[in-house]
């Protein structure tokens, strides 16, 4: 998905906002008890201007004081009443808030959990921490508070209005008249501050994305030197960034000093002209005071409405992104017709070629026919297209053409779940959750015993190392495993494999980048794991896949050899060739090793 600010309404959208409805059905109640007592508490603001007008006639006017102490009572009464719907309003938008917000975030990240491989290939991680943080913090603000306040206005502007025609139809039509103005005022300003918050919101996307790159790379940036590099150009993101908000701020600013100045202008002229009706005793003092305290309340909730009106512009660009990514389809989905199966492991590739959404062939016209509990090993330089074949494998990508069939059935009809649970992935560098060692072995079976925990850990040369740590299967592994070493690590996903038990194995160079020892750990725990399965081994060590059933050397995503690893190192073609230089190479280093332990 591409990150480009797309040509969408300018104006405010209802149909858009109503999209959100579905996360606040569990506090609809919550929801229409707030607008009840919103339309209460705009009642009362209304009704005190009309109540100080009945105190200046009768009290102040005459000189009276009859009547005053049921009069101060209705006062404390009212106070009492607005006092208790003001406690209301703040704990019922407080609670829809954050349940709206909780609601979204699930919402969203299971729709990420769904989502096919290539959605991620085209989406930074900062993009989607900021849609999934600050654009839903944004929107949940605009579903609880904007809206507590719109309908305040609204209901305040409505019973102002009620209450002016009551006192003076004449005065009011001053209010009337400017209504128009202030409506085309608002829908001027509402399309120009929309699209300038679109270009906030991509920018504070594009921010949040190079300040998660700075962090997850700030190793590499440290050894590189480039410290300065790095700084200077987060500082040019920030910088546009400070200026798109900036001049979002001042479009902002200058909607609501207008409405204030029109709100001014029919204040004057109801003073004016209420002033001359009072003079030759048309009004009374107090209708007229009241007729110039709705004036100038009329215009409070516009200035509400106008705050709301660019909060919600504001917002809509938030809400575009949070309902984009929420509503996005996955790629890869089951077909009406997928069935679950007991998949045995037998596997062949039917004229398989394959191509990403942008670029060249990276599998063409594959072809290969694998018998249950067959090793195929993988050779080929980075790019030729290992990697793509064993994703194809497990359905995260499909074949642009041809067919994968497992078990004599098309993959596409097996659903993904049953699919994916039949496949054991290890990868070169893989990922562990921020838990214990016992918590990332059960992630392969969330059902699995303490004791399958540790039987598997046995199996997979793990269990010595992880009871020599303090805690033993109890320890916290951190953020990505970055607790443990790189081949603790790969021993602890082996035995996650281990506790899935699958029928098709993927290892993705699981021994690149391992110390000796590890490597040895890790071969006789693989070797383990490789018997009555399906496996398919990505090769970087050539040595490791000696023994394969299968070798096939892969360039520019065809077969050009394939065989035992006997019959290729007699043919002397690529694959020999490979072998022979990484021989060399191993033995020098083995060589340069004894020189300098002498």
């Amino acid at each position: 998905m591409e990150e480009i600010i797309q040509e969408r309404q300018t104006k405010f959208n209802p149909k858009l906002w109503a999209k959100f409805w579905i996360f606040l059905k569990e506090y609809k109640f919550h929801f229409i008890f707030l607008i009840i007592i919103m339309i209460l508490v705009g009642l009362i603001d209304a009704t005190y201007p009309y109540l100080t007008k009945y105190a200046i006639d009768n009290f102040i006017a005459r000189k009276n004081l009859n009547g005053f102490s049921k009069y101060f009572i209705l006062l404390l009464a009212i106070g009492s009443l607005q006092a208790c719907g003001t406690y209301f309003l703040i704990t019922l938008a407080g609670k829809i808030e954050n349940g709206f917000a909780y609601n979204v975030r699930n919402a969203s990240f299971k729709k990420l959990q769904s989502l096919s491989l290539s959605f991620f290939d085209n989406t930074q991680t900062g993009f989607l921490i900021s849609r999934v943080m600050s654009d839903v913090q944004k929107v949940s603000s605009v579903m609880s508070w904007q809206i507590v306040d719109g309908v305040w206005a609204i209901s305040s502007m409505t019973f102002i209005l009620i209450y002016s025609f009551l006192l003076s139809w004449q005065l009011t039509l001053f209010i009337l008249f400017a209504i128009p103005l202030i409506a085309f005022v608002g829908w001027y300003f509402q399309r120009k501050i929309l699209k300038q918050y679109r270009i906030v919101r991509k920018l504070v996307s594009e921010v949040t994305g190079i300040y998660n790159e700075g962090l997850m790379g700030a190793k590499t940036v440290k050894v590189l030197s480039v410290e300065d590099l790095v700084s200077k150009d987060f500082k040019k993101h920030t910088d546009e960034l400070k200026n798109a908000s900036i001049k979002a701020t001042i479009l902002s600013g200058m909607y609501t000093p207008i409405v204030i100045f029109i709100g001014n202008i029919v204040t004057a002229l109801i003073l004016v002209y209420g002033g001359k009706r009072t003079y030759i005793n048309v009004l009374s003092i107090g209708t007229l005071s009241a007729a110039i305290s709705y004036s100038i309340q009329f215009f409070e909730p516009i200035y509400q409405l106008a705050r709301v009106l660019a909060d919600l512009i504001s917002a809509q660009a938030a809400a575009e992104r949070v309902l984009e990514l929420i509503e996005t389809e996955p790629e890869i989905l089951d077909t009406p017709d997928a069935i679950d199966v007991d998949i045995q492991g037998e596997l062949v590739f039917d004229n398989v070629s394959f191509k990403y959404s942008k670029g060249d062939w990276v599998i063409k016209s594959f072809n290969l026919k694998v018998r249950k509990g067959e090793t195929i090993a993988l050779v080929g330089d980075t790019g030729a297209g290992k990697t793509t074949i064993v994703n194809l494998i497990g359905r995260f990508y499909e074949p642009t053409q041809g067919t994968i069939y497992i078990d004599g059935v098309d993959y596409r009809k097996i659903k993904i779940k049953k699919l994916r649970e039949s496949i054991g992935y290890v990868l070169q560098t893989p990922h562990l959750f921020n838990g214990t060692i016992a918590e990332n072995i059960r992630y392969g079976r969330l059902d699995a015993t303490m004791e399958e925990i540790i039987e598997a850990a046995k199996l997979v040369n793990a269990h010595d190392f992880i009871m020599k740590l303090e805690n033993g299967y109890e320890t916290n592994v951190g953020e990505s495993g970055a607790n443990l070493s790189l081949g603790q690590r790969q021993l602890i996903s082996l035995a996650r494999v281990v506790i899935a038990n699958p029928k098709i194995l993927v290892l993705d160079e699981a021994t690149s980048s391992i110390d000796t020892y590890t490597e040895h750990l890790i071969q006789d725990a693989i070797h383990k794991l490789l018997k009555g399965r399906t496996s398919f081994v990505i090769a970087h060590r050539l040595s490791t896949i000696r023994n394969a059933d299968k070798i096939l050397v892969i360039e520019n995503g065809e077969i050009i050899e394939e065989g035992t690893h006997e019959q290729l190192m007699r043919k002397k073609g690529k694959y020999y060739r490979l072998y022979m230089n990484q021989f060399v190479q191993e033995k020098e280093k083995e060589i340069l090793g004894e020189k300098e332990q002498v």
